[in-house]
């Protein structure tokens, strides 16, 4: 609408906030993601990984969180438009989902190539 009043930046920033903490707090597999960034960070900081490491664990866990948050509000829209099982819903809620799950294997495989060499080369030390 023409000459409608766009609400103050900080309060998009809120409302953002307040989306991923919804996130967190009513979806399982987002706190499994909180729970993996925790880890990653932990064992980041042990191993003392480099600034490249931690700027890609911190790309990978963004993506991952990011697909998961995008697929709880596809999903939200797709069971507010229709409570009927249809094949485009589906098709929509498994594609989705399907997304987070390429980027969550990724990562974890991504994470392996990072962390194994530190692993071992702690054991190698000891």
């Amino acid at each position: 609408m023409p000459g409608k009043k766009k609400n103050p930046l900080w309060r998009s920033f809120g409302y953002a906030f307040a989306g991923i903490w919804t996130g967190i707090r009513k979806e399982r597999n987002m706190k499994i993601h909180c729970t993996a960034l925790l880890m990653v960070v932990i064992a980041g900081i042990a191993f003392r990984i480099t600034v490249s490491e931690w700027c890609i664990c911190i790309v990978l866990c963004a993506l991952v969180m990011s697909l998961e948050l995008v697929n709880t509000a596809l999903e939200a829209v797709v069971d507010l438009v229709t409570e009927e099982k249809k094949p485009l819903a589906k098709i929509a809620k498994d594609t989705a989902a399907g997304a987070v799950l390429i980027a969550a294997i990724a990562s974890v495989i991504i994470g392996l190539l990072i962390f194994v060499p530190h692993i071992a080369g702690w054991f190698i030390q000891s």
